[in-house]
């Protein structure tokens, strides 16, 4: 299934405007570019929403050292 960029940023609470820098400067979610449509797979939205997930806040400062 694939997912408009309006559909990743309502799910997840975030601008539409926050996907599109990321995908200019990296580090988001991987996207496929389908003529002048950009589309995300549901599979990887999901999987990058569980490489996010924690189950406390000293898991987190972990996970960057």
């Amino acid at each position: 299934m694939l997912l408009t960029e309006h559909e990743v940023a309502g799910r997840q609470g975030r601008s539409v405007r926050t996907l599109q820098n990321q995908r200019v400067n990296g580090g988001g979610i991987p996207y496929l570019k389908l003529g002048r449509a950009v589309r995300y797979r549901l599979s990887d939205v999901i999987t990058w929403e569980e490489a996010r997930r924690f189950s406390s806040t000293s898991e987190k400062e972990q996970r960057k050292a």
